[in-house]
């Protein structure tokens, strides 16, 4: 049995994409008869604090359905504070080094990036010519960064650069979620051995459980992080009400501004739901008729988890974020698109569509591409022949 160590800031029972998608690589790997462990930060995301049941420890290692798990001491932080939030990324790298010294670590590793210092840490401890190091690309940071306005092209930002190229070289695998991070990377190294690797979730569905939403109005949910980069409260002051509700699930830094915006405007048709658990949301989701996927600016090299995790219900889509994503939804016909930052078109989007352009045939077609096109285990099959 080969042993595979995942190194991630993310994992449950923290919540969203980045830790359903290492919770799936690990487990799908677990199920196909690998012997892994995971490395982790004590649970702390998207609060910024360490969660309660894990206050007052350094460290907790557990064995959780087969996966050995070491959470490791940091000092967590959400903070706007550039200083606090790197502060914050050292510290989780200093207890990753602190555990090389003293456990014996596999000769496969897979590092989950960004963040770009924590995984310049691991590929600056663990490179040696009998390990196998695998970058999990799922942003292309800083450039990322840059787009999204938190950082600037400055000197910070070319050491940044530095630590990226240098993460890339000392690679001897690169998993990107997207064709644009793999075209990334093989500009800066054309020889360097490439795998696309989508964020395809791994949950059971059934068609019997489509609902017909009740409302005369169309029923418009979103569901996810929300942050900066989804702009939710934006597009709540955006969005023509005429014909839609809007209902919002999630957490996040803009969570306050939206729950007042709300309270301001209560003549407005908007819901907000809270967090719920990833289970209780899919069973919500499948209450409404359409879902709107939205990012403030076009990231190049992101796609949001969103669009896989939505297929897999059968949930039609509106895609506001331009990019691999748009090209995604198109091609497969998950639903409508608009001019990513454009809201004069989402609203005219908006306007034409009817209750009944979200037919069973249209939720059973999604469905469909999610069971031939987007499926982890025929992704899982072809990854662990090279790992």
């Amino acid at each position: 049995m080969k042993d595979i160590l995942i190194i991630t800031n993310y994992f449950p029972p923290e919540t969203g994409a980045a830790s359903n998608r290492i919770f799936h690589l690990a487990s799908g790997l677990k199920d196909e008869g690998f012997n892994i462990s995971v490395l982790t930060p004590l649970p702390n995301y998207p609060y910024g604090k360490v969660f309660k049941e894990y206050k007052g420890k350094f460290n907790k290692s557990s064995n959780e359905n087969g996966i050995t798990i070491h959470r490791l001491w940091i000092f967590a932080s959400n903070s706007k504070n550039k200083l606090l939030r790197l502060l914050a990324m050292l510290s989780y790298s200093f207890s990753l080094v602190w555990y090389f010294i003293w456990n014996k670590v596999p000769k496969t590793v897979i590092v989950q990036s960004p963040p770009l210092i924590v995984a310049f840490t691991c590929m600056l401890f663990l490179k040696s010519k009998k390990r196998k190091l695998i970058l999990n690309v799922s942003d292309l940071w800083p450039l990322a960064g840059y787009e999204l306005g938190v950082f600037k092209k400055n000197s910070g930002y070319r050491l940044l650069e530095k630590i990226e190229k240098h993460n890339y070289k000392k690679a001897d695998l690169i998993l990107g979620q997207s064709e644009e991070i793999l075209n990334h990377v093989t500009a800066l190294f054309p020889d360097k051995e490439t795998f696309l690797y989508r964020n395809y979730p791994d949950f059971e569905t059934s068609s019997n459980e489509f609902k017909e939403p009740e409302s005369p109005k169309i029923k418009l949910v979103y569901a996810g992080l929300l942050g900066i980069a989804q702009g939710i409260h934006k597009l709540c002051q955006e969005l023509n009400y005429e014909n839609i509700e809007f209902h919002i699930y999630g957490a996040g830094a803009e969570k306050e501004k939206i729950e007042a915006f709300i309270t301001k405007n209560d003549n407005l048709p908007i819901f907000y739901h809270g967090e719920v658990t990833r289970q209780q949301l899919h069973n919500e989701l499948l209450k409404y008729d359409i879902t709107i996927i939205p990012l403030l600016n076009r990231i190049y090299g992101s796609i949001p988890s969103k669009i896989f995790e939505y297929a897999k219900l059968g949930l039609p889509m509106l895609y506001f974020g331009g990019g691999e994503g748009e090209s995604l939804i198109k091609n497969y016909r998950l639903g409508w698109v608009a001019e990513s930052g454009n809201y004069p078109e989402l609203n005219k989007q908006i306007q034409i569509l009817k209750k009944e352009d979200f037919s069973q045939e249209l939720k059973m077609h999604i469905l469909n591409v999610s069971t031939d096109v987007f499926n982890f285990k025929s992704q899982l099959n072809q990854l662990k022949e090279i790992l």
